[in-house]
């Protein structure tokens, strides 16, 4: 019986260390060790690792990445804490100083490491102290030093779950402490407010009235996020700067106030995610205000030779988009507000990267913090290093929003509902086949902007029976949705979105 509760104490020890580390993460804005290390699990996994858990757990990856850490350190703090309660104090507390190091390791090379180099190393550091103190507490309530040896001693219980208590007790207090010290961080945010931009967007699009349709702007808590972070940064606009820098005729640095000083525009601008499956959910659209990129460029000087930018985000995350893309005329901003507030911070607050027609992970640098102009040929960005295309243009795409897969629809007349995209080139037209019937033309909301989606209604004859419903969409150009299935690995998926319905 004193085993297993041996093992309970190893537990409470490592989560109060784990407290304590959390409270001081939020205090100092350095890296959580569990996140760290998290971080660096990201780094290291396989391509196909990484595609299967955006594709299988989308936006839970993150949080499930944290639980499993959480719980092999759990498993192996109860080792630690039943090897003490066999009397092997010093070995149980040598383990719990062994995972403490190696969170301290992890928060010193992670790209996770943002900050100074005590903010890197000061929330590993009491992780580790802590976790040598309450591993030796809880152990010591079983065991008596006898020289120089370890003998154990008759059980105690009383003493040990005092002794448990104790520790529990500071690490549920470390623990509030964090979300009280930390807070949620929306006074960063409300102290920048919505900038006012100096051109501004025409009235928004109407939704169509399609229950279950992708409303025209997407609603920031709903817009997708795929990123490598599991904790996401909390920037002060305050101590912010972004460096512009490289084969330019001169370097620039600016500050947030300085950057709100310059022309602002208003544009709706659909992103979408590299790794968007067919008919998948990672594309949204949203009203964004912004420094116009070619601007800073323009003032910089860009030297003869450069077709590159390297952007860098405060984590360290590294993305290179082609500088023509930034110089062409289209919408490529420094974005500093969306849908009518400040950046949220899952978003990029204080500042990100949009740039219309290109897959985000060329493109859509969150937190930024340096932009180098630069050549191809003289770096390579954090997913081409991991098979990844060096450039991508978002390829033509639409998808059903409704009926969803295998739902049941009444027989006669029924509608199909959807979006569909094809940033910088626009959508003309879009068509839907039922079953192996001929392709039919859908109605098309109206648009004025090539960078945005466009929504799509289709009426049909529903007949009893079940029935497949195919879309595909052809962009201003003239040029037809590929049918090619491709995955989306390495430049975007292609392929026709269908979903099959019942009809009673």
């Amino acid at each position: 019986m004193h085993k297993t509760l041996g093992a309970l104490g190893g537990v409470v020890a490592a989560g109060t260390a784990l407290a304590a580390g959390y409270l001081v993460a939020d205090l100092t804005g350095g890296p959580w060790p569990v996140d760290a290390v998290g971080v660096q699990v990201i780094d290291w996994s396989p391509g196909p690792v990484k595609d299967w858990a955006v594709r299988t757990l989308g936006t839970a990856d993150r949080p499930l990445l944290r639980v499993g850490i959480c719980v092999t350190l759990a498993i192996v703090a109860a080792v630690a804490g039943w090897i003490g309660a066999r009397g092997h104090r010093r070995t149980a507390v040598a383990i719990a100083g062994g995972l403490g190091l190696v969170g301290l390791v992890f928060a010193i090379v992670s790209r996770s490491a943002a900050g100074s180099t005590v903010d890197r190393l000061l929330p590993a550091t009491v992780t580790l102290v802590v976790a040598l103190l309450a591993m030796a507490l809880v152990t010591r309530s079983r065991t008596q030093e006898r020289g120089d040896a370890e003998q154990p001693e008759g059980f105690d219980r009383r003493r040990f779950l005092l002794t448990v208590s104790a520790v529990a007790v500071a690490g549920v207090g470390a623990g509030g402490a964090a979300r009280f010290a930390g807070g949620s961080g929306q006074e960063l945010r409300a102290r920048v407010g919505v900038p006012r931009p100096t051109d501004a967007a025409g009235p928004l699009q109407a939704s169509l009235d399609v229950p279950g349709i992708s409303p025209f702007t997407t609603p920031n808590a709903k817009f997708y996020r795929v990123d490598t972070l599991l904790q996401v940064p909390r920037i002060d606009p305050r101590d912010w700067e972004l460096r512009i820098h490289g084969l330019v005729d001169k370097e620039l640095r600016l500050s947030f106030d300085q950057l709100l000083e310059r022309r602002l525009i208003e544009r709706d601008i659909t992103l979408t995610c590299v790794s968007n499956e067919v008919g998948g959910p990672y594309a949204g659209n949203a009203r964004w205000i912004g420094v116009p990129i070619a601007d800073l460029l323009r003032e910089v000087g860009v030297q003869q030779g450069a077709d590159a930018v390297k952007s860098t985000s405060v984590d360290g995350l590294t993305i290179g988009t082609p500088l023509a893309a930034l110089t062409d005329g289209r919408d490529a901003i420094l974005a500093l507000a969306m849908n009518g507030e400040p950046l949220p911070f899952e978003h990029g607050f204080p500042v990100r990267m949009v740039v219309p027609g290109l897959y985000g992970y060329v493109s859509a640098t969150k937190w930024i913090v340096d932009f180098e102009v630069t050549r191809f040929r003289d770096f390579s960005a954090y997913w081409t290093d991991r098979g990844w295309s060096v450039e991508a243009p978002i390829k033509t795409s639409s998808r059903i929003d409704v009926p969803k897969g295998f739902a049941t629809v009444k027989a006669g007349p029924a509608v199909a509902a959807g979006v569909a995209w094809a940033q910088r080139r626009g959508i003309s037209k879009v068509e839907v086949q039922v079953d192996n019937g001929p392709w039919q033309p859908a109605w098309l909301a109206p648009v004025d902007d090539p960078d945005t989606w466009r929504q799509w209604t289709f009426r049909w004859n529903a007949t009893p029976g079940t029935h497949k419903l195919t879309v595909r969409a052809t962009d201003a150009t003239g040029e037809l949705q590929t049918d090619r299935q491709a995955p989306p690995r390495p430049n975007g998926s292609s392929g026709l979105h269908n979903t099959v319905v019942m009809v009673e």
